[in-house]
């Protein structure tokens, strides 16, 4: 097997790479692993380390856009992984144009050269934002696709375009939508490495309105297996959600951050909601249950433990990240301003 991995550096994409290159997973012990990555400021070299001197494993700086080299390597590979994405919700807010380009185009590229090379599978990696907020329940494959910000949107027309090209021209295409991931690796941009490295600092962190909104989060070694498991047995045209079942409003995120780091409850600010931003989320993923064989293993208490102790550990690999990552505007409150 020669498997072609999209947004390889990333922080999921670099953990489904270490992971088979440890064979960790049946589907792909033994196979080449060739990474694709553009290498923008969420792409890291440094996530491959660990297996840098593997020799199934090579690396090509490239941009899923690029055609030509897309072509070149998809004849080359017999699966594909698709992890490439624009995923920062706010930046997405402030400029969608990047997000419609590399995300729809940029996987339209890719469908198009492996349906020319003849795939034996190609895995896209969606996420739970497409079905938009749930207000009770949970969303099971088959919901509406209801996006609400530009990144969701850009990500539910990806899923489309892959559900089309399987629907039209029998292209063996599997579909994971996965709730929110974290763990190590993870770019300083998102909640919890946000959070995680700021207190660690004993600076401010931004929580958003109220802190009520609700998330369901998932470790990435749990996501990653699933996604091993869809490439072994879903079905072509399937779609699978990767979920947990742990959904915790922001609020008891920061304060469990807040106790783990030892920093103080004082260092949490309030800041002006995000625009558009959905309530909560909930998967279903009782299909991935039955149909792959798949459960989540870290219950969340130990992985944010363990998580924020790969952050202590790695001061060096987060720092020059975290200081460059922006801090939204504190709201104006009378008295303290801790959430």
């Amino acid at each position: 097997m020669s498997v072609l991995v999209t947004g390889g550096a990333g922080f999921i994409g670099s953990n489904f790479v270490r992971r088979s290159l440890e064979d960790a997973y049946p589907v792909t012990r033994g196979a080449a692993v060739t990474v694709l990555d553009r290498l923008t400021y969420a792409g890291n070299l440094d996530n491959l380390a660990p297996v840098r001197d593997d020799p199934r494993l090579r690396f090509v700086r490239g941009d899923v856009r690029d055609a030509s080299l897309v072509r070149d390597l998809m004849a080359e590979a017999t699966t594909v992984v698709h992890f490439a994405a624009e995923t920062h919700v706010d930046r997405s807010i402030d400029g969608a144009s990047e997000f419609v380009s590399t995300n729809v185009v940029g996987t339209q590229v890719l469908l198009d050269a492996a349906l020319e090379a003849g795939v034996e599978r190609f895995l896209l990696v969606s996420t739970d934002e497409v079905y938009g907020s749930a207000d009770e329940g949970a969303w099971t494959e088959d919901s509406p696709l209801l996006p609400n910000s530009p990144y969701s949107a850009s990500k539910a027309a990806a899923d489309h375009m892959a559900r089309a090209y399987f629907r039209t021209h029998g292209l063996p295409v599997v579909t994971v939508r996965t709730s929110n991931n974290y763990g190590p690796y993870q770019h300083p941009e998102k909640l919890i490495p946000l959070f995680t490295t700021r207190l660690l600092e004993q600076r401010t962190v931004p929580l958003y309105g109220d802190g009520g909104n609700v998330r369901e989060w998932v470790h990435v070694d749990d996501h990653c297996r699933g996604i091993a498991l869809a490439l072994e047995h879903g079905a072509p045209g399937g779609v699978y959600n990767i979920g947990s079942e742990d959904r915790v409003g922001n609020i008891d995120i920061a304060t469990a951050l807040v106790r783990l780091t030892g920093a103080d409850l004082s260092l949490v600010r309030r800041v002006a909601d995000r625009k558009g931003h959905d309530r909560r989320y909930a998967l279903d993923s009782t299909r991935a249950r039955t149909e792959l064989g798949h459960r989540p293993r870290v219950p969340l208490d130990q992985g944010l433990a363990e998580t924020v102790e790969w952050y202590r550990r790695h001061r060096a690999w987060w720092s020059p990240s975290a200081s460059a990552v922006p801090t939204p505007r504190p709201v104006a409150q009378k008295g303290t301003s801790h959430a």
